[in-house]
């Protein structure tokens, strides 16, 4: 009998459905115990509704399991992970919160809510204490941890050592982001092909709103966010995964470019001192070279869970400005809300 701790994958058959199947199937924590999906694909056998479009063994090896429909009234495990959209969420994952379940969603629909933590391990552990006063507030016995938005998510990485060094006060950020980004199958290709689109619609305002939650201070019951002005200008862009930014930051004090890289280079945060298996040895890898990072050479290092940060130097505008990479589907979607399940287990909310 396995000790593992039993979970659902929601919308198991997309792509960030298949990612969560994919890292899951021999998690050493966690043991997938119902696979979801639309009415249309419940009762199927896994191989049979989903073309399978990652690499490794297809169906991480569950392609005879059965998939079910998505409903709280019906069997679930004690963790659920939610791959779901946005509209659909925002109507199941209470009802799994209501019925006991610990929901790591993916989607938009409670990030900005005052009680929901927005969670990324290396910066904000302690967020999770809004767990408690959610359950309370709600009537839940179980709750919703959520991840940022996948370009937040690379950013708030970069952006945390130096908050917590120095202060962050102002950042312009222009993201070049990966067509996965849109799920599957996305942009057309014939729009994306040899060309670059200026908008991804909501992108920038989540950007700038949710890093200031990210970044703040969580003070009693609530998160105090953090004064920190964000304007980000999002594009899309002909790269399969991978988002990549062009930072530019102003840092209280002023400090060196040499100072910034010291900070980063010696970041250990809470996941990594304590060791979670999603957690890579080195949350951020610096380059020296003058071309990196670079998507094709560097965003699939670490199973896509480190940021990537190059070319530090001075700003005649801001300060300090830098070029950031980070894997979007692993890091800022699967990978993320499972590395915020292992944290949660360790702080003894499951």
């Amino acid at each position: 009998m396995s000790n593992k701790i039993q979970v659902t994958v929601l919308g198991a058959t997309g792509a960030v459905g298949q990612r969560f199947v994919r890292r899951l199937a021999n998690h050493p924590l966690f043991q997938i115990a119902h696979l979801t999906a639309s009415d249309r694909s419940a009762g199927k056998h896994y191989q049979d509704a989903c073309e399978w479009r990652l690499d490794g063994e297809p169906f991480a090896g569950l392609g005879a399991c059965i998939l079910e429909t998505s409903d709280p009234g019906a069997a679930f495990g004690p963790v659920v992970f939610s791959a779901l959209d946005t509209d659909i969420a925002r109507e199941l994952e209470p009802a799994y919160a209501r019925a006991g379940a610990l929901v790591f969603s993916n989607a938009a629909a409670f990030r900005m809510e005052p009680d929901v933590p927005l969670l990324v391990p290396e910066v904000n552990p302690e967020h999770l204490g809004l767990l408690e006063g959610q359950r309370k507030t709600r009537g839940w016995s179980g709750g919703i941890l959520t991840n940022p938005n996948c370009t937040t998510t690379v950013l708030v990485m970069a952006l945390a050592p130096l908050h917590a060094a120095f202060g962050v006060e102002a950042v312009l950020m222009t993201s070049m982001q990966a067509a996965s980004g849109a799920g599957y199958p996305g942009v057309s290709s014939l729009d994306l092909m040899g060309n670059v689109i200026p908008f991804i619609k909501g992108e920038e305002g989540k950007v700038e709103v949710e890093t200031a939650k990210l970044l703040g201070q969580f003070e009693g019951s609530r998160v105090v966010e953090a004064p920190v002005a964000v304007s980000a200008l999002c594009h899309r862009v002909p790269v399969l995964e991978g988002h990549t930014e062009a930072v530019s930051v102003r840092l209280k004090g002023d400090p060196s470019p040499e100072q910034v890289r010291e900070v980063l280079a010696a970041w250990k945060p809470e996941p990594q001192r304590l060791g979670l298996p999603s957690a890579p040895a080195l949350p951020i890898r610096l380059h020296e070279a003058e071309n990196r990072p670079q998507v094709r050479r560097d965003v699939e290092l670490d199973g896509g869970m480190s940021v990537h940060i190059g070319r530090i130097r001075r700003c005649p505008v801001l300060g300090i400005k830098f070029s950031l990479l980070g894997h979007n589907t692993e890091r800022g979607a699967a990978g993320g809300s499972v590395l915020n399940a292992e944290l949660a287990k360790v702080y003894g909310c499951l």
